[in-house]
Formats: structure tokens, C-alpha cells, sequence
């Protein structure tokens, strides 16, 4: 006769008497985690200061560019958001909107229009476009494009003559708008470089 490796253990078999254990054992636990609660959670930060939000009000969202009619002529084709960023571009403590905006075709690369939409006054109303800092008629398309800081970035991508294929822009140029005294500025100097 071949002994076992374990031997048999007297307590692997289940009796009332563990199950009753058991569930007086649970029911402490339960009981007791009833009575020890922490302490209530509160919004309020402790200390002398406490601010809040609701106070002042949530912040207005940026203006959506799909209640827009951007001033871009793309005949029986519709035009198409291709990028956009939100910042508050003025300090006036409302977003504004920036879009890259190009006619939605079906092939090739059509020209990108860039627009600084705002909200109306009262935060009520269909946002507008207030800038024009790309105009599709200049014939470029953009790419890396932010709105950091309260500026707008981007790098303009354009064609030294006519003869250049529209697939292939020779030209690149970095560009910088700030809005200062009333408009916006460029503060990059429009240099164009070979690609």
C-alpha cells in the first residue's frame, strides 16, 4: 500500500459549524465598517481661503466652427474644417476659435484659408469669423498649427512659381500672430525658404 504525499487533513472537510463561523465572522466586518465611517467629504478646501467656482461662473466654450459660414469660395463644393485650436487670443477671458479651413475636394491640395472665430458679446448668438489670417486666395496650405501662450502658430506651405506641381510645395514659411492694439500682428517676418 502506497502512502499519500499530503497527509489527510482533518479540516478540508466543510461542517455547519465553519459555515456558522464564517458568517458570524462576515457580519462583524460588516457591522463594524457601518459604525467606523470617515469623516463626510467636502468641496470646501480648509484653511482661511476657500474658493469657488460656481461663484464666478463656468467659463463660455469656445465657438463651435460648424455654426460658421467662413468667407471661402468653394462653388458647389462644401468647405470642411481641416484643423482647429482654442485659446483666449485677446485677455478677454473668453476662447476664441482658430480654424483651418480648405473646400472639401475630392482630390489634390486645395488651399487652406486660416480664421479667428468669437463668440458674440453677450456669449449668446452664432459665433463669427473676426480675422482673416490666411486667405485661400494666397494659394498655401498649413501644417503645424497651435494656439499656444495667446498666439497662433503655424508653418505655411506654398509654391515659388506656377509651374511647380500643387502636390509639391517648394516654399515653406514659419508664422506668428498676436493679437496687439486691435488686431492681429504677424511677428514672424514673412521669409520664405525652399523646401
Amino acid at each position: 500500500m502506497q502512502h499519500p504525499a499530503v497527509p489527510e487533513l482533518a479540516h478540508t472537510t466543510a461542517r455547519p459549524i465553519h459555515w456558522l463561523a464564517t458568517a458570524a465572522a462576515l457580519a462583524a466586518v460588516v457591522a463594524g465598517s457601518a459604525v467606523l465611517q470617515p469623516d463626510a467629504a467636502t468641496a470646501a478646501q480648509t484653511g482661511t481661503k476657500t474658493h469657488t467656482r460656481a461663484a464666478a461662473g463656468a467659463p463660455a466654450p469656445a465657438p463651435d466652427p460648424a455654426a460658421v459660414d467662413f468667407p471661402i469660395d468653394c462653388g458647389p463644393v462644401p468647405s470642411e474644417v481641416k484643423k482647429r485650436a482654442t485659446g483666449d487670443l485677446d485677455g478677454d477671458g473668453k476662447p476664441e476659435t482658430v480654424a483651418v479651413v480648405h473646400c472639401k475636394a475630392g482630390s489634390g491640395t486645395p488651399p487652406d484659408g486660416v480664421y479667428v472665430i468669437t463668440g458674440s458679446g453677450s456669449g449668446s448668438g452664432t459665433p463669427r469669423v473676426v480675422a482673416t489670417l490666411v486667405d485661400p486666395k494666397d494659394r498655401q496650405n498649413v501644417s503645424d498649427f497651435a494656439v499656444r501662450d495667446g498666439a497662433i502658430t503655424a508653418t505655411l506651405l506654398g509654391y515659388s512659381s506656377p509651374d511647380v506641381p500643387r502636390c509639391c510645395p517648394d516654399k515653406q514659411d514659419k508664422a506668428k500672430w498676436r493679437w496687439k492694439d486691435g488686431t492681429f500682428e504677424r511677428d514672424t517676418p514673412d521669409r520664405a525658404r525652399s523646401v
